[in-house]
């Protein structure tokens, strides 16, 4: 198939695990065998107007980039551009990752009675609480009409929980599809550990406060106290930065790596024991209201390196993640549990090793992007034989 992927906002390549998704399901459609075209930009915050009329193209692991650097705010303006690239690639099928303000995709799809792929990877309708949707409901919902006629549109539509969706839509085309790990670039650690080895805990992901990272610190703190001997990695960046560097105090065992490239990863987790990802819904009103739609990429990249995962004790979390099978669970947004599982883990290596060799098992067989990717191949073959 020739495949339009309209990513919008997305820096690819790029950090953010929204460029990692990108980047994924793009090179993982094309090792397929498909001719993949995928629209994004070149660097968050970057604007290039001129990219409007003639976007800027690359290519990338056997598929193409079409950067058109606009705020994400604004990719409507993009219409006009995408509309007229999908005249010249003629796809079988356009994807669309959704986003409040996009839709650019969808509407090309829609001129060319082209097959339409929704992807989506947050909650539609934002819950009464947000600002958003307070400002959408004094103008009367504009956003949310629009978002729910993009649903409609949609032949199918991809979400890891389909609690994301309006109960309007019709169930039978939505998805659940979970995001993975490229269990050929992740790899098992080392079996065999250097004398000098100080066992290593590890964080990755954004520093926003629904992805736990100062109850991570918190816990190191709590451990560091009692004077058990470990090393603490927190790599990423985010709101919480300044924050939670501060609560460290310094300690030399805590470490700050700040964001780091998508490539140097793989070998981050190789040299790491035990991978924490304590997400904390409480501090998410999306996420109570709808349940945790994120698909974990942090944890399917910890399984993948063969690390044992303490994450939190919340659906889909607990069903990826079993405790006493590939990690531990901990209850949400409990410090005092959190440091008692690390502990456990820090104190018995042998069986943290049996636990991250069972989630590497588990994550080759369930929740990589090569089977993400041959899932997405059905849902588009299905909506191209029947259009």
């Amino acid at each position: 198939m020739k495949i339009l992927y309209v990513a919008s906002g997305i820096p690819l390549p790029g950090n953010l695990g929204g460029s990692t998704h990108a980047y994924e399901v793009a090179r993982g459609l094309s090792r397929r065998g498909h001719e993949v075209h995928v629209v994004a930009v070149s660097r968050e915050g970057h604007t290039n107007l001129q990219q409007l009329f003639v976007p800027a193209q690359q290519q990338l692991d056997n598929f193409t980039i079409y950067h058109i650097d606009i705020p994400k705010a604004l990719s409507l303006l993009t219409t006009p551009a995408i509309i007229a690239l999908a005249r010249r690639i003629t796809p079988d099928v356009i994807m669309e990752r959704y986003y409040n303000f996009a839709g650019s995709g969808m509407i090309a799809a829609r001129l060319s009675k082209t097959p339409t792929l929704l992807e989506v990877n947050a909650l539609i309708i934002d819950p009464p609480s947000i600002r958003k949707r307070q400002i959408d409901d004094q103008l009367g919902g504009p956003m949310r009409r629009w978002a729910t006629r993009q649903c409609r549109w949609a032949d199918a539509i991809v979400t890891p929980l389909q609690t994301t969706i309006p109960i309007s839509i019709d169930r039978q085309r939505i998805h659940e599809t979970a995001w993975g790990a490229d269990v050929e670039r992740f790899m098992p650690r080392p079996a065999r550990r250097p004398p000098d080895h100080q066992p290593t805990v590890v964080f990755v992901g954004s520093f926003r406060a629904w992805h736990g990272v100062a109850l991570g610190v918190k816990a190191a703190i709590l451990l560091l106290e009692r004077g058990v001997n470990a090393r603490f990695l927190f790599v990423g960046h985010g709101p919480e930065f300044a924050q939670v560097t501060k609560l460290a105090g310094g300690h030399p065992n805590i470490v700050f790596t700040g964001t780091q490239p998508y490539a140097a990863m793989p070998d981050i987790l190789a040299h790491a024991d035990i991978g924490i990802a304590p997400f904390d819904t409480y501090a998410h009103p999306a996420l109570q209201a709808a349940g945790f739609f994120w698909s974990p990429l942090k944890i399917h990249e910890y399984m993948a390196a063969a690390l044992p995962v303490i994450t939190s004790d919340i659906t889909p979390l607990n069903q990826i993640v079993r405790h006493g099978h590939e990690g531990l669970l901990v209850p949400e947004a409990d410090v005092p549990a959190l440091a008692d599982a690390i502990a456990a883990l820090l104190a018995d290596p042998h069986r943290a090793q049996q636990l991250g060799a069972a989630g590497r098992e588990r994550v080759v067989a369930q929740y990589s992007w090569q089977h993400h990717c041959a899932e997405l191949e059905h849902i588009m073959q299905s909506i191209v034989r029947s259009a």
